[in-house]
């Protein structure tokens, strides 16, 4: 079973999602990172970006494949993981800490609340 922390929330697209008062922090999932192999690049939106859900915000590279990001939410990015640029192995080493992506001052709140919580998303990522 992959690591999920169970305070987080989960998107089809392998996002995950992290509140943080009236701001959210994303990233992908280590079932994610998994699938793609050794990540080596990491392209993200710059601050001040607006970003909407179901819309790609950035891409991963790994050296199988290159693969969209997809935003879980509607929002302006606040802030973004500069570390990636340098450390693209924090997405295969730390999906949840060390390798978020971005943060993001929600348009919707209540988009959160559709996203999947850590039981939902293990039961779609064990169907596939």
């Amino acid at each position: 079973m992959s690591n999920l922390p169970k305070e987080l929330k989960y998107s089809e697209e392998h996002e995950w999602v992290k509140v943080e008062g009236e701001t959210v922090r994303i990233g992908i999932t280590d079932f994610a990172q998994s699938e793609l192999g050794d990540i080596v690049f990491v392209e993200l939106p710059e601050v001040g970006d607006e970003i909407e859900a179901d819309e790609p915000f950035g891409s991963v590279e790994s050296v199988k494949t290159v693969s969209e990001l997809y935003s879980p939410i509607s929002g302006k990015v606040v802030a973004v993981n500069e570390d990636l640029d340098d450390s693209p192995e924090f997405v295969n080493e730390s999906p949840y800490e060390k390798a978020w992506m971005i943060v993001v001052e929600p348009s919707d709140s209540s988009e959160v609340d559709k996203l999947m919580t850590a039981e939902q998303y293990q039961e779609m990522i064990s169907e596939d």
